[in-house]
């Protein structure tokens, strides 16, 4: 592991910490502050439309500009909106630190540009899936620390310890060095990324898998809460081994193909929601919450996927796409998890089956396809 891929980890590790101490408290604030399902799911979409208009420009400017002023920026603006959160006492307050926390998520684009070349003679999945597992380290340890602080001092106490944490991550990751800016040749990144047929047709996949991933996972928490009578320390405990199953199936999935990984991953998230809606017990949710590791894995193997259908000078664009037609997918996932679960609860589980088996088939048949069947050879 390079040095500066040292550091990014170090850091993630202390903003996973930080991140998962309250991520997963956010719609229980949220109905304590008054939001029903339904505007939970509006929020969480829009939460996921501030990150979707940032990540193409965040892309275009590491390609111009440089990848680690990008990530610094974000860096600071995530620090930033913590503390909002932490200071709310309203739901219109609260909304607004999480919509521009939301707006943080357009680091991921030259994040995962800059890990790729700082990689040194590591796989691009590989090093993409290993700075995925040092943050989910700390995310091991959040839920944990949130569901003690939210129980015992109430819920501005998880985000005044997300802040701490976030500034002890903002300092390391301000010691790692600037990368070269590689020149394009024809000035025209974003339009050759349109016209690359295969780049556009992953995309379309990354949509359904993404949609199909994530739509049981928002709301999840209020299911548990409320029928299966979980408090907020349970709640922790069974998020913290999501986070135990993404450094586990990180480093597994990591070490195959990308294009297999990125298939195994959807069939990780596809065994949580069959446990989580057919069975009951703590010792069948956590196993769920292991596989649901595969969600974040996955993500992480689909940009390793996307790298190898363009061209270096369009990294940080073609990542900025393709984090976009996520951030899209989860706008989509929780409005339509909202709708199901204000009908009936358990909707939302069965929809999501239906979906992923759905985006397993396509995604298969789009990897046995075309000249990278690199999947193909490794099987063989």
């Amino acid at each position: 592991m390079t040095r500066d891929l040292l550091l990014i980890a170090i850091s993630l590790f202390f903003w996973g910490l930080g991140e998962t101490s309250f991520i997963a408290y956010q719609p229980l604030y949220m109905q304590e502050l008054g939001a029903t399902p339904i505007l939970i799911g509006g929020i969480l979409g829009a939460f996921g439309l501030t990150s979707a208009i940032s990540h193409i420009p965040a892309g275009l400017l590491a390609d111009r500009f440089g990848r680690r002023p990008i990530m610094l920026s974000a860096w600071i603006i995530g620090l930033l909106a913590t503390g909002i959160m932490a200071l709310s006492t309203d739901l219109s307050g609260f909304v607004f630190g999480v919509l521009l926390y939301g707006i943080t998520l357009f680091v991921l684009a030259p994040l995962n540009s800059y890990v790729t070349t700082a990689r040194g003679r590591w796989s691009v999945g590989r090093a993409l899936t290993a700075v995925s597992a040092s943050f989910n380290l700390g995310a091991i340890i959040g839920p944990l620390i949130g569901g003690y602080l939210g129980e015992s001092f109430g819920f501005r106490s998880i985000f005044l310890f997300a802040t701490i944490s976030f500034i002890l991550s903002t300092t390391i990751i301000f010691q790692i060095q600037p990368q070269p800016i590689e020149t394009q040749t024809d000035g025209q990144s974003f339009q050759r990324l349109v016209n690359n047929r295969r780049f556009v047709s992953f995309l379309v996949i990354l949509f359904i898998a993404v949609l199909a991933m994530y739509l049981s996972q928002p709301l999840t928490p209020n299911y548990l809460q409320d029928h299966a009578g979980f408090s907020f320390q349970s709640i922790g405990r069974v998020y913290s081994l999501s986070s135990l199953g993404v450094v586990v199936l990180s480093i597994i999935l990591g070490m195959l193909d990308a294009r297999l990984g990125f298939i195994l991953g959807q069939v990780s998230v596809a065994l949580f929601t069959i446990i989580i809606w057919q069975q009951e017990g703590i010792v069948w949710y956590s196993l769920a919450f292991i596989l649901l590791g595969g969600y974040k894995a996955a993500r992480a193997l689909a940009v390793a996927v996307s790298r190898d259908l363009i061209d270096s000078a369009r990294m940080g664009a073609a990542y900025g796409v393709s984090e976009t037609v996520g951030s899209i997918a989860m706008i989509v996932a929780p409005l339509l998890a909202g709708l199901l679960f204000d009908i009936k609860p358990e909707m939302v589980f069965a929809y999501s089956i239906v979906l992923i088996l759905a985006s397993i088939t396509i995604s298969s048949l789009f990897m046995l396809r075309g000249p990278a069947s690199s999947m193909v050879k490794r099987l063989n």
